[in-house]
């Protein structure tokens, strides 16, 4: 192996595989390998077999359940999609519906004046004021002042524009964690132009597909999306090894990474790409999310029988600190055997005891026909890019929706490349089937 690569990637998370398909279209020679015989690493659709036990005879083939997230429909999980053309390589459906956890209640999620006013969520006169702000986020534009308001949102606070249209906390709530997606208050401190652009992103996918939400998910569960990344790193010609065990990362002298050893073999490169458990001695641990899988016969109660649905609960309504995310899909989604639905619970661990934890969420599913609890810690990386040359992505946060996942990547592409990466993109490159 005496040839050099630019870049050797390790692992088959997502957020490697993404980059290593961006890296190759760039022009980069990128050599990608990974301990583990299948694709995925840590962001794996959980295939039920590749846990130790059996999975019970009632429930179908394990190869029948691909679990996991899903995307908003104009984010940038999706332009990253367009714009290396990995559409081509997937099909997706859109998520069927939205929904927030309120007063120990499931809700839709309105997220337009329109929905505002029909709402159950809020009283009359609270519906007035939250269509008000939510015409002012729709008609907000960067560039055009007279929609500002007279407000400058680099400055102005989320929490002061929020005060100014008079909304109630349970309001603030929903608009917060179910329409922005922030997974915690602090954003309230932060100026509200960030807030404002998640609103109308939020408002904006909904749009685009016409469906009861902003979410679409490929149609064989997200195991294909490290798949289709890799494909695209293979046609700019990538080289793939998987099932190489070892992957020990070696320095020079100058304490710079000079290549990946694995079987007695070095690979030399400039630059290593890595999730937390390549260079464990460089990161450190931040948290832990717990997560629970649910396998059921029906789909969630107060959902309107949605295959496939997103629920938020925000974290003042349980009084934790993090929020919790409920994921469903179905059957309908090629992810389960007919009749199936999968119920997918996450949260960030605030206790050791992940089934008490995350039970408010489990408490929504009505019966379950199995449950499989499972938990991993969080890592970010220690280590300064600039003097050792490793590029170390930090470990998925308990968020469903992906947007927190794809700006880690943008971040580390431009760490690595010194380019930042454009997703200006026409949108309607992927459309979701309709079937």
């Amino acid at each position: 192996m005496d040839e050099e690569y630019d870049v050797i990637v390790l692992g088959t998370g997502l957020k490697e595989c993404i980059l290593s398909g961006l890296l190759s279209v760039d022009g980069l020679k990128v050599l990608h390998m990974d301990r583990n015989e299948y694709y995925g690493g840590e962001s794996t659709s959980l295939n039920l077999m590749q846990g130790d036990d059996k999975p019970p005879e009632q429930l179908g083939a394990s190869r029948d359940y691909n679990v996991d997230m899903f995307m908003m429909a104009n984010g940038s999980l999706v332009r990253i999609l367009i714009h290396t053309n990995v559409t081509k390589y997937l099909n997706f459906k859109a998520v069927d519906g939205s929904f927030v956890y309120n007063k120990s209640k499931i809700y839709k999620v309105p997220a337009t004046d329109v929905e505002a006013l029909k709402s159950p969520l809020m009283g009359l006169f609270e519906k007035r004021r939250a269509r008000k702000f939510f015409i002012y986020v729709q008609d907000y534009e960067d560039n055009d002042p007279k929609s500002h308001e007279g407000l400058d949102l680099n400055t102005v606070t989320a929490k002061e524009l929020i005060s100014k249209y008079g909304l109630e906390d349970d309001t603030v709530d929903f608009v917060g964690h179910a329409l922005a997606l922030y997974s915690d208050d602090s954003y309230l401190d932060q100026p509200a132009l960030s807030f404002v652009k998640r609103m109308k992103l939020y408002a904006e996918s909904l749009a685009r597909f016409q469906g009861g939400s902003p979410y679409i998910y490929p149609l064989y569960g997200l195991g294909e999306l490290p798949q289709a990344f890799a494909r695209l790193s293979a046609v700019y010609g990538g080289t793939y090894m998987l099932n190489k065990p070892e992957c020990k990362v070696e320095f020079g002298a100058d304490g710079k990474v000079i290549g990946v050893t694995s079987e007695g073999e070095t690979a030399k490169c400039k630059k290593v790409v890595c999730d937390p458990s390549y260079l464990s001695d460089r990161v450190q641990k931040v948290g832990k999310v717990a997560r629970a899988i649910c396998i059921m016969s029906h789909p969630i109660p107060d959902t309107n029988d949605s295959h496939s649905a997103q629920v938020i609960l925000p974290q003042k309504q349980l009084g934790r600190k993090s929020d919790m995310y409920l994921f469903c899909c179905s059957y309908a989604h090629n992810v389960a055997p007919k009749g199936k639905y999968v119920a997918f619970i996450s949260t960030e661990a605030e206790t050791d005891d992940p089934k008490v934890e995350l039970e408010p969420g489990i408490k929504l599913l009505g019966p379950v026909d199995e449950i499989f609890y499972d938990s991993y810690d969080r890592y970010v990386p220690t280590n300064d890019h600039t003097a050792d040359n490793c590029f170390i992505s930090a470990s998925y946060d308990p968020t469903t929706h992906f947007e927190t996942t794809v700006n880690d990547v943008i971040q580390m592409y431009t760490k690595i490349t010194g380019k930042v990466l454009d997703l200006s993109v026409d949108l309607s490159a992927a459309s979701a089937s309709e079937e």
